[in-house]
């Protein structure tokens, strides 16, 4: 897709509001949704103070809060919204692995919303330690639904010299990839559309991925991962590496699943789609008990609990 010049200047704009914020030492971690509502009703916090409060916890703030040049900014790139009740960002801001990340502002309520919260860091987190213990070097790597492009840049990062995709269906998440990978000064990176690999061809030594694994009744896209049980993307991934993956390749996939009278449906699942294939792979539970809220909804009325997951699968020469 070739971007109209409206396109290069906003995103430059919003590069160079990443970037200030980097020169005024911003830092932010996000939260759950949940956690995130819940501050957010505490009566101090109806206003933000400061730029944590407006690219963090994306709370309204009144004309003259902020310095001049970051709402110019924030202007050119057409993240300020303007109301009678309180100027707001429509972006955030959130640092990982001492790197800027920009995604959606809270609530992520529109269907082409763009995440970044605990799942991502501790995708990444995974992604990380299977580079750092893996002996071949990775020539080739693909973030399948890369979203913000954390994964993708935290493998770059520790993996010099490598090819790597950052692909996704949803274009605000690719306009953010970029903004993203140009903040971390990674341009082995390389952003592009693909509905999971259907658009990129060859082989990889590295496939990881944090695709929606939630029953979203909603159907929003950055959430909801389709089939009874929200697996049917995750399953989609685990086909797609069999097909693309090198010999000694991996994929690392971070996923979740409700967890049915002790019953695993996502890991039998996968135990299906993975026999016979020259696969080996490992399942471990990350957290066992996550996003408990949802539980009260009729979408997970016969779960006990939501655990997230990390499988990791290589592929081994018959």
């Amino acid at each position: 897709m070739t971007m109209t010049a409206d396109g290069v200047r906003t995103e430059t704009a919003l590069l160079r509001l990443g970037a200030a914020l980097k020169d005024a030492g911003y830092s932010f971690t996000t939260v759950t949704p949940a956690t995130h509502e819940r501050v957010n009703r505490r009566p101090a916090n109806a206003w933000a103070r400061d730029l944590r409060d407006v690219f963090g916890w994306s709370r309204p703030f009144r004309p003259g809060r902020l310095p001049d040049g970051i709402v110019e900014l924030m202007d050119a790139a057409g993240v300020l919204d303007r109301a009678a009740d309180g100027w707001r960002s429509r972006v955030r801001f959130s640092t990982y692995d001492g790197e800027l990340f920009v995604h959606s502002a809270f609530p992520t309520a529109a269907p082409d919303a763009v995440f970044l919260g605990p799942d991502t860091y501790r995708m990444a987190d995974a992604a990380i330690a299977h580079v750092q213990a893996r002996e071949q070097p990775i020539h080739r790597a693909v973030d399948i639904g890369c979203g913000t492009a954390a994964g993708a840049i935290a493998v770059a990062k520790r993996a010099p010299g490598a090819e790597v995709l950052a692909v996704d269906i949803n274009e605000a998440a690719l306009r953010y990839a970029r903004v993203n990978v140009a903040l971390a000064g990674t341009p082995a990176v390389r952003p592009c559309r693909s509905d999971l690999l259907d658009a990129v061809d060859g082989t990889f030594d590295l496939i990881i991925a944090n695709p929606p694994f939630m029953v979203d009744p909603a159907g929003r896209t950055y959430r909801d991962g389709g089939g009874r049980h929200g697996h049917r993307l995750s399953l989609a991934i685990v086909d797609a590496a069999t097909r693309r993956l090198r010999p000694g390749g991996s994929l690392v996939l971070f996923s979740g699943t409700g967890i049915l009278t002790g019953h695993d449906p996502l890991r039998a699942a996968a135990a299906d789609r993975l026999h016979g294939t020259n696969l080996r792979w490992t399942y471990r539970e990350v957290d066992p008990d996550v996003y408990s809220e949802e539980l009260d909804g009729p979408a997970y009325a016969e779960a006990e609990r939501i655990a997230v997951v990390v499988l990791t699968a290589t592929h081994v020469p018959a």
